[in-house]
């Protein structure tokens, strides 16, 4: 179709001879330049919009083919010797390194030997042969952005970062040079950098799906991404790149979650613990496909609020996961593991304690669902009694994408990472599950009969 495929393609679609002929009139320079041509390459939606724009916001389903552009679009700037100073920002540190710069679409693998950058990664920085500088920073820690100066920059993944104040200490930075620029890289969230960039007028917007680059992707990648998420209400953000608001009657909304927010760049302090748990819903098995291991630390501070500390969650081995797990025990000085029995039994208990044996450990067995489970640590949050210290992006898509009646299979996705959050919290909050509900429960019964007290009394008296 036109206007909707590259150069490149064009080329492979012309009958052999006529293709043949077009090759064999490039001379060697020519073909040899060629490769790394990326006007050539590129699909249209590749290619960094003309005009007078601040950011260029790129809004892709998986597999469309975003660091590529991104790490184009940086190589672009450092070859035009225009733009000297160049910041590269991921979700962390380990992303900025191995997608960003040695990825296989990353700024190494696309660069031509005679302009291929040099790359120092004790300094985090790559200088091309022209003095142009590029130099990785984690979004994790927006305190390295405050200072450097840069007049362009590159943002993956968006809508993952922990600490939205990267963002702002990134942009009081980009400030070198007659227009500086930035290029965010993203599959779209509903978290408010997004949403805020959706609205600037200093925006251009692109949008692409997975199957933009259907053509250069792997069958079985499509074949599994597909299997997982079409058809579902994730998919339609991870293949074709919508963004979705918070699912109607979920029981957590994103402004609840981010009023509440506390520690690092929102400057409202953290109290000290009382006690901090571990909690894990483990995974039933470790195929390809399969669900996730949650695994959330949270604490009880002196306040009597909740504190969510960690997510950790991921997709472990029986030993991975029971290894993250007391890994994190340690690291927070927990007092508790707590982890849900109702698939692995005994045996969840005896591969943490393969790890260590002298954890504290306490097995919980889910006798009723999720959403019953979920309800009394939904309303703590509405009470205001929960915290995030910082964000944490795939935990909060779960929160904010869960409904009394959820459907997994409509889902795309077992919510295992809000699952564990459930665990933690009513070990802290809610004392033992079924002492916490129906406390819950007589609470809600007896504001209903204030309420109900109340409007008898309006009515007599009006």
């Amino acid at each position: 179709m036109p206007g909707t495929v590259s150069l490149a393609a064009s080329l492979a679609s012309l009958p052999e001879a006529q293709r043949l002929k077009v090759l064999a009139d490039l001379t060697d320079e020519e073909a040899a330049a060629l490769e790394y041509d990326w006007q050539f390459w590129a699909r249209p939606n590749q290619l960094a919009p003309i005009g007078d724009w601040q950011t260029w916001l790129l809004l892709a389903g998986r597999g469309f083919g975003k660091t590529r552009t991104g790490a184009e679009w940086v190589r672009d700037k450092a070859t035009s010797g225009k733009f000297g100073r160049i910041a590269l920002v991921a979700p962390t540190a380990s992303d900025a390194r191995d997608v960003l710069v040695e990825g296989e679409s990353g700024i190494l693998a696309i660069s031509p030997p005679w302009f291929r950058p040099h790359y120092e990664p004790s300094k985090r920085r790559l200088t091309w042969p022209n003095g142009a500088l590029a130099t990785t920073y984690s979004a994790d820690e927006p305190e390295r952005l405050r200072g450097p100066q840069h007049d362009a920059a590159w943002c993956d993944e968006l809508g993952s970062w922990r600490y939205p104040d990267a963002w702002d200490m990134l942009m009081f930075g980009l400030r070198l040079g007659p227009n500086p620029q930035s290029c965010v890289t993203t599959t779209p969230k509903p978290v408010k950098l997004v949403k805020d960039l959706l609205v600037d007028s200093g925006t251009t917007i692109t949008r692409g799906s997975t199957y933009d680059n259907k053509a250069n992707l792997s069958p079985k990648f499509l074949s599994k991404i597909i299997k997982k998420y079409e058809g579902t209400r994730l998919g339609r953000q991870e293949l074709y790149a919508e963004l979705l608001e918070d699912m109607p009657g979920a029981l957590w909304n994103r402004k609840m979650i981010d009023d509440l927010r506390v520690g690092g760049p929102t400057g409202k302090p953290v109290p000290e613990m009382r006690r901090i748990v571990v909690a894990i819903d483990p995974a039933t098995s470790t195929n390809e496909g399969s669900d996730e291991t949650g695994i959330v630390v949270a604490g009880l501070g002196f306040d009597n609020h909740g504190y969510v500390w960690e997510d950790r969650s991921g997709a472990y081995s029986p030993d991975g996961w029971a290894r993250e797990a007391v890994a994190q025990y340690h690291n927070r000085k927990a007092d508790r593991i707590v982890a849900e029995i109702n698939q692995g039994g005994d045996m969840v208990e005896s591969t943490v304690r393969v790890v260590d044996r002298n954890v504290s450990y306490k097995g919980v067995h889910a006798t009723k669902g999720k959403a019953v489970r979920a309800e009394p640590v939904a309303a703590l949050y509405e009470q205001g009694r929960i915290h995030h210290i910082g964000a944490f992006p795939v935990l909060e898509d779960q929160m904010c994408g869960f409904t009394v009646d959820f459907d997994r299979k409509a889902m795309g996705y077992s919510p295992d990472r809000m699952d564990a959050l459930v665990w933690a919290f009513t070990e802290l909050m809610l004392e033992d599950t079924e002492t916490g509900m129906l406390e819950f429960y007589a609470q809600l019964a007896a504001q209903a009969a204030a309420a109900k007290e109340a409007e008898k009394g309006k009515t007599q008296h009006g």
